[in-house]
């Protein structure tokens, strides 16, 4: 279960009677969406149905079933979200839009290239810098997914940015091999991996451009900095990093 703070009230009104339920903001979008998969006792701040939750009373056992055709919470609850308005107060507006801003931005950088800058990484501070400039406001009922396409519309008048992949073959030297290779392979999607003769692991990975500098990052780490790298231009041409 979620906190009271944590949770959002969504209320319907039908045959007379007020029901409401106390949710996660954005548990509550994906139910009314029909896109909620998880275990909604985790998402909710009481297994109960109130008449009025800020007080604690709760509605008559016949008016729900009347309304739902049950008295069990855990079926009256997603009822309640899909066919009742979801309320929020202004502070937990203001914190929802700043939480889906913050996890905006970092979509954004960790995708995002500067395509005349030899495709590097656009950092955190320049996107929000630029999504300011160009006035996007975040819409604290909207997923993240769906702002994206949105959000790159609005950045492009501002920076040069697009969307895009890298293929990178990693060389991790042996003596490194056995334990970084665990934590290599699961950066992106590993297309090919090969144990060299000599002990050595390559390996061939695609993940989202903008992750570049986090992917040096770790196999820096792990190898201490003796790891290989090379960006993969096509199937024959290597460009060294």
């Amino acid at each position: 279960m979620i906190s009271l703070d944590e949770a959002v009230t969504a209320r319907l009104e039908s045959h007379g009677a007020r029901f409401e339920v106390l949710v996660d903001p954005d548990a509550a979008l994906a139910i009314k969406r029909d896109e909620f998969d998880g275990d909604l006792e985790e998402v909710i701040a009481a297994e109960d149905v109130f008449e009025d939750a800020s007080r604690g009373d709760r509605p008559a056992e016949n008016d729900l079933e009347k309304v739902f055709d049950t008295t069990d919470p855990m079926e009256i609850i997603p009822e309640v979200i899909k066919r009742g308005e979801i309320q929020i107060t202004a502070d937990q507006r203001r914190e929802m839009q700043e939480q889906k801003r913050r996890r905006l931005i970092n979509r954004i950088a960790r995708n995002a290239v500067n395509p005349q800058m030899d495709n590097a990484p656009h950092p955190p501070d320049r996107i929000e810098n630029a999504l300011e400039e160009a006035g996007f406001r975040v819409d604290p009922m909207e997923p993240v997914e769906a702002q994206v396409d949105d959000a790159l519309d609005a950045l492009r008048p501002v920076i040069p940015i697009r969307f895009d992949e890298v293929v990178v073959a990693v060389q991790l030297p042996a003596e490194y091999a056995g334990s970084a290779q665990a934590q290599i392979r699961q950066f992106g999607d590993l297309q090919d991996e090969e144990w060299q003769n000599d002990g050595s692991w390559v390996g061939v990975l695609e993940f989202p451009a903008g992750m570049q500098n986090e992917f040096y990052d770790l196999v820096n780490e792990h190898t201490s900095g003796t790891g290989e790298i090379r960006i993969v231009e096509d199937e024959d041409d290597l460009g060294t990093r």
